[in-house]
C-alpha cells in the first residue's frame, strides 16, 4: 500500500515524467478495452476500428494507462476474473520500465456492472429517497466490492439535471433539481472514494439539456442557466466531495464540444474550483471531435484539441491518444509540456492508488451480491417508491379473495433494472424484428411483482394476464386483462419500461421518447383495466415519469418505482400489503398529459401556466410529491436567525413536525427559496434544503436549516456570482406544490463572490423526537 502524501506523489510523478520516452508518456494516457473475458461486443455505436486493436496492443510495450471495463464487458466468473485481471496487471507491470500497473475502471451507476453483482436501484430512485446517508452507504458497499476484485475507478455518479424527461438517460440522473442532485451525488462520491476508488462524475456539463431530448443532441444553454442549474451539482461534488475524476459530456454547448472546451475543463474546473484529479474522456468522445462534431480534421487534431482543453485520458481505447498524439507531439503540432502535464496527473493518481507498489493478490473467493449489499438494495428500493395517489385502499386492510395481476412488467425480472445493470446493458434485441423481449439471465435472484404479491398474499387467488408486452399488444390481449380485472376483488396493473441501450429498450441511453405516453399500448391497457370497475392499484416501473391518462382520477392508488433493482418487487408488494410504508418523494414531476410540453418545476413565472399561452406545462404530480400511510401536523415554523441578515451570513429556519396518525411514517420537509425581485429572471422557487423525519405515532421532531445566503446568489448582469440586497422568502413545504409556511428575510447588502468560494450546502439538524 502506498504511503506517499499528495505532495510526495506529485513530486514522484514529475520525476517519472522526466525519465519517460514520448511513447511511454502517450501510453499512460491510453486505454485498452480487452477485459478479462475477451469481447467488448457492440455496447455502443460509432466504435472505432482501432479500439482494443493493434494501436493499443503495441502500446503495451511502453506501459498502459487504463484497462477498460474488465468485468463489465462480458460475463465473467468473479474469482476467475479477479485472477486474470491480477495476471494481466503483472504482465503490464513487467513490460513497463517503471513497473507501472494500469488503472482498471468499470461502470457502477446501478451497482458494480458485473454479472452476478448486486443490482441496486437506478440513480433516479436514489433521488426519490432524499436520503444522502443511504446513498453514501450504498456507494461504499459498491466500492468495497469493486476494489476487492481489482477495480480502481468507478464511472459514476451522473450529475446531469433533467431538463426534459423524454431524454432516455433520465433514469441515470438523480432528478430535475440541481441541489438534490448535488447533495446525493456528493454523498455517492464520498461513499465510493471512502472505499478507495476514484469516483468519476459525469457528464460535464449540460448534456441532459440536449435539443428535443435527443441523445448526443446539441445543447443551447445560456451562461446563466448553464452555471446556476447544470454546473452546480458538479461544483458540489468537486469542492465538497473532492471527486477525483471528471468525465466531459458528448454534447456541444453553443457550438463548443465539451471535450474541446478550455473554459470548462481548465478555466472553471481547475482554476476556479481547484480540481486536482484527472479528466477522462467519455467513450470514443475524443475521436468524435473529428468524426461527429467536425471541429478537428483528423485524429491528431482531435487529440490536440482534447489534450489542450484539459482531457487527460482517452477512453476506452487509443484512437487519438495513441499513435495520432505521438505523431502530433513529434512533429511539433502539440507541445510536449501539454502531454507532460496530463501524464503527471495520471501518475500522481496511480501513485496515490498504490499502482506503482506491490499489488494485492487476487481473492480466491468472491461474492458480488453479499447479504449486506442485498439489504442495502432492499432499503434503497423501499425508500424510493413513491405513493402518488391513494383513496384509502392502501395499505390493504385485509387480503382480497381474488387479485388480478396484469400488465407487461408484472412478471418481468429485467423490468426492475436500469440500462447500466449488467443484464440489460448486454441484452440483445432488435426492435425492427417485432419479436418480444428475450428472457434475460439476471445473474442474481430477482423476484417479479407477480411472484411477490402471490407469496405475500398466501390466502388469495391470484390471476395473471400480461395484457401484451411493453411495446405491443393486441385487442384480445387487452380484453383478456380487463376481463381478469373485472372478475377480481382487486386489480394490480404493472406498466412501464424495459430499459436497455440505443433503441433496444424503452428507457436508457439512446432510448429517447417522442412524448410522455406509456410505451406501446400500455395506456390503452391501463384505461381498459380501470373501465372494469374493479379497484385498481397502478404500479409504474419506469426510467422516466409517464402521463397516466385517467388513472389519477380513477385508480384506487398509484405507486411509482423508478427501476428499483433486485429487491424492487419485494418493496412494491410490501407497500401494497402494508408490511412497509411508502417513503419516496418525486425527484421529477409526473406530466399531466402525453403531449405535455417539456417542463420542470425550476421555471420562472412566465414559463408556468398563464393566460398568454394555451399550452399548460403544469405537472400532474409535482417535484417533491409523495404520500404516506399516516398524517403529519406542522407547526412552530420560525425564522430563528431573525428578519435581517448580511450578505455573508446564514438564515436559520426551523419547523416542528408531529405524527398525528396511527402508524409510523416518514415526512420529508423541503425548504425552497423564492427571490421576489432580482436583476435577472429567477425560477419561482428552488430547493435549498431537505430533512427526512421518521416518526412513530405521537412523536414529533424539529427540523432546523442553516441556509448560507450564498445559496441565494445568482449570475448577475456582469457575469459574476452575486448576492443581491433585498427581500427573500424561505418556503417550507411537503412538495414544490404544497407549501406549508412562508418566512421572509431581508438581505441588507450585496456581495460579489470570488470564483470557487460560494457556500454550496445547507446544514440540517434534526432535534431528537419527543412524545
Amino acid at each position: 500500500m502506498h504511503t506517499d502524501t499528495p505532495v510526495e506523489a506529485a513530486e514522484r510523478a514529475a520525476g517519472l515524467v522526466k525519465r519517460m520516452t514520448l511513447e511511454e508518456k502517450c501510453a499512460q494516457l491510453s486505454s485498452l478495452w480487452r477485459g478479462v473475458e475477451a469481447d467488448a461486443g457492440d455496447m455502443a455505436p460509432h466504435q472505432s476500428e482501432q479500439t482494443g486493436g493493434t494501436a493499443a496492443d503495441d502500446g503495451l510495450a511502453h506501459g498502459l494507462g487504463q484497462l477498460t471495463r474488465p468485468f463489465g464487458s462480458a460475463r465473467v466468473d468473479p474469482a476467475a476474473g479477479a485472477a486474470r485481471l491480477a495476471d494481466l496487471q503483472q504482465r503490464i507491470r513487467s513490460g513497463s520500465r517503471f513497473g507501472i500497473a494500469a488503472l482498471a475502471h468499470d461502470e457502477c451507476l446501478a451497482g458494480f456492472m458485473a454479472h452476478g453483482a448486486t443490482a441496486f436501484p437506478t440513480a433516479l430512485a436514489w433521488g426519490a429517497t432524499f436520503d444522502p446517508d443511504l446513498v453514501a452507504a450504498m456507494a461504499r458497499q459498491i466500492g468495497d466490492t469493486m476494489r476487492a476484485v481489482g477495480i480502481h475507478q468507478g464511472l459514476a455518479p451522473v450529475l446531469d439535471v433533467v431538463a426534459d424527461s423524454r431524454w432516455g438517460r433520465t433514469e441515470e440522473t438523480i432528478g430535475e433539481d440541481p441541489y438534490l442532485t448535488g447533495v446525493l451525488g456528493t454523498a455517492y462520491v464520498t461513499g465510493l472514494q471512502d472505499a478507495g476508488l476514484v469516483a468519476t462524475v459525469k457528464h460535464f456539463a449540460g448534456y441532459s439539456a440536449s435539443h428535443a431530448a435527443r441523445n448526443f443532441g446539441p445543447v443551447y444553454l445560456g451562461p446563466r442557466q448553464f452555471a446556476e442549474t447544470y454546473l452546480t451539482p458538479f461544483e458540489m461534488a468537486v469542492r465538497l466531495g473532492r471527486a477525483k475524476s471528471v468525465m466531459p459530456s458528448y454534447a456541444a454547448n453553443d457550438g463548443v464540444p465539451s471535450h474541446a472546451n478550455v473554459r470548462l475543463l481548465t478555466g472553471i474546473l481547475r482554476e476556479e474550483w481547484g480540481f486536482e484529479g484527472t479528466v477522462v474522456g467519455d467513450y470514443f468522445a475524443v475521436n468524435f471531435l473529428n468524426s461527429l462534431h467536425g471541429v478537428a480534421g483528423d485524429r491528431s487534431e482531435a487529440a490536440a484539441l482534447a489534450l489542450g482543453a484539459g482531457v487527460d485520458v482517452e477512453l476506452p481505447g487509443a484512437d487519438c491518444f495513441g499513435e495520432p498524439l505521438r505523431d502530433a507531439v513529434a512533429d511539433g503540432r502539440v507541445e510536449e509540456k501539454a502531454l507532460d502535464r496530463a501524464v503527471e496527473r495520471v501518475l500522481t493518481q496511480k501513485i496515490e492508488l498504490g499502482l506503482l507498489d506491490e499489488l494485492p493478490e487476487a481473492p480466491t473467493e468472491v461474492d458480488l451480491d453479499p447479504p449486506q449489499a442485498r439489504a442495502l438494495a432492499a432499503e434503497a428500493a423501499r425508500k424510493s417508491i413513491v405513493l402518488l395517489a391513494n383513496d384509502g385502499t392502501l395499505p390493504l386492510a385485509a387480503a382480497p379473495a381474488r387479485v388480478a395481476v396484469v400488465g407487461p412488467v408484472a412478471n418481468d425480472r429485467a423490468a426492475m433494472l436500469g440500462c447500466y445493470s449488467f443484464p440489460n446493458h448486454h441484452m440483445r434485441y432488435d426492435p425492427a424484428s417485432g419479436e418480444r423481449y428475450p428472457e434475460v439471465d439476471t445473474g442474481v435472484a430477482i423476484a417479479t411483482i407477480l411472484e411477490r404479491i402471490t407469496a405475500d398474499l398466501p390466502g388469495t387467488a391470484v390471476d395473471h394476464v400480461p395484457g401484451g408486452w411493453v411495446l405491443e399488444a393486441t385487442d384480445a390481449e387487452i380484453t383478456a386483462a380487463a376481463n381478469a380485472a373485472a372478475a377480481a376483488d382487486l386489480a394490480v396493473v404493472a406498466v412501464g419500461d424495459r430499459s436497455s441501450l440505443f433503441g433496444r429498450g424503452t428507457s436508457g441511453e439512446g432510448c429517447d421518447a417522442p412524448d410522455h405516453a406509456l410505451p406501446g399500448r400500455q395506456a390503452d391497457l391501463l384505461e381498459a383495466v380501470l373501465d372494469s370497475g374493479t379497484p385498481t392499484v397502478v404500479v409504474v416501473v419506469s426510467g422516466r415519469p409517464y402521463a397516466l391518462g385517467t388513472a389519477p382520477e380513477r385508480a384506487a392508488a398509484i405507486l411509482q418505482a423508478f427501476l428499483p433493482g433486485e429487491e424492487g418487487a419485494a418493496a412494491v408488494s410490501a407497500i401494497i400489503t402494508g408490511a412497509a410504508a411508502p417513503e419516496g418523494r418525486l425527484p421529477v414531476g409526473v406530466p399531466a398529459r402525453r403531449d405535455s410540453p417539456p417542463a420542470t418545476y425550476l421555471a420562472p413565472q412566465l414559463a408556468r401556466r398563464s393566460e398568454v399561452s394555451s399550452n399548460d406545462p403544469t405537472a400532474r404530480y409535482a417535484f417533491g410529491h409523495g404520500l404516506t400511510y399516516t398524517e403529519f401536523a406542522w407547526d412552530e415554523a420560525e425564522l430563528v436567525s431573525g428578519p435581517e441578515t448580511g450578505p455573508e451570513g446564514e438564515i436559520e429556519v426551523a419547523v416542528r413536525v408531529a405524527n398525528t396518525g396511527a402508524r409510523e411514517g416518514t415526512e420529508v420537509v423541503q425548504l425552497y427559496l423564492h427571490d421576489p425581485v432580482a436583476s435577472t429572471v429567477r425560477p419561482v422557487q428552488r430547493l435549498v434544503g431537505f430533512a427526512r423525519l421518521t416518526l412513530a405515532p405521537g412523536e414529533s421532531a424539529r427540523a432546523r436549516f442553516a441556509v448560507p445566503v450564498d445559496l441565494a446568489a445568482l449570475i448577475g448582469l456582469d457575469g459574476d456570482w452575486t448576492v443581491e440586497a433585498g427581500a427573500l422568502e424561505l418556503r417550507l413545504g411537503r412538495s414544490s406544490a404544497d407549501i406549508e409556511a412562508v418566512l421572509g428575510v431581508q438581505v441588507t447588502g450585496a456581495r460579489r463572490l470570488e470564483p470557487g468560494t460560494r457556500a454550496l450546502a445547507t446544514q440540517v439538524t434534526v432535534e431528537s423526537a419527543v412524545r
